[in-house]
């Protein structure tokens, strides 16, 4: 992930004027993690928060969350932006938590990057921070295939739901719900929302 992190923190005051704001959200985005955050209660993580808006947001609407990323000036910018909200440097490949220690993760289109033969090294580490039970949201640019695509900062990946839903499953994810969104002139997105099983895949 050196490349990505290298692309991000080159971009990431543009990244953060551009994208870091809850304004330049889309409501059925906010609306979709609002409702799964509030159905959620205990610890949560914003697994690559990029510049901390989604968990200020979430924060300040009385959730118990921190957010991590690999992005040094990202959480820098988090830090200073939104004090008195948690966040680290931290890879969402290898999480400082410990084995069923969270009750929910937001992992918004923070996986999109992985290359497919690594993607389940951070939803196998998801599955091992969350207690059975916990629950997933998950953020991804859906395609008909797996296939690369040149992303604003650097490539990126679509995923075609059915074969994202298999690659949960098989680290010990049930799949709850999925949401597809299609616009006019934008990448087609989807969101999938999971819960760790009782039994994890070791």
């Amino acid at each position: 992930m050196t490349d990505t992190i290298a692309a991000y923190a080159s971009r990431a005051a543009e990244y953060a004027d551009a994208l870091g704001s809850m304004g330049a959200m889309h409501p059925a985005d906010r609306l979709l993690i609002e409702t799964w955050a509030d159905a959620t209660p205990g610890r949560l993580l914003d697994a690559g928060c990029g510049p901390g808006h989604w968990t200020h947001h979430l924060a300040r609407r009385g959730a118990d969350i921190r957010g991590i990323d690999l992005v040094p000036p990202f959480i820098r910018h988090a830090r200073a932006t939104y004090p008195g909200v948690p966040f680290d440097i931290g890879s969402i490949d290898t999480i400082d938590e410990a084995d069923d220690a969270l009750d929910g993760i937001l992992a918004w289109f923070s996986t999109i990057h992985h290359d497919p033969s690594h993607i389940a090294t951070p939803l196998a580490e998801f599955a091992r921070i969350l207690r059975p039970g916990g629950t997933l949201l998950l953020g991804y640019f859906e395609g008909s295939s797996i296939e690369s695509f040149d992303h604003a900062v650097v490539r990126a990946y679509r995923w075609p739901v059915e074969e994202l839903e298999l690659a949960l499953e098989s680290v010990g994810f049930d799949i709850v719900e999925t949401h597809r969104r299609t616009e006019r002139g934008r990448r087609p997105v989807g969101a999938i929302l999971c819960e760790r099983s009782e039994e994890r895949v070791q």
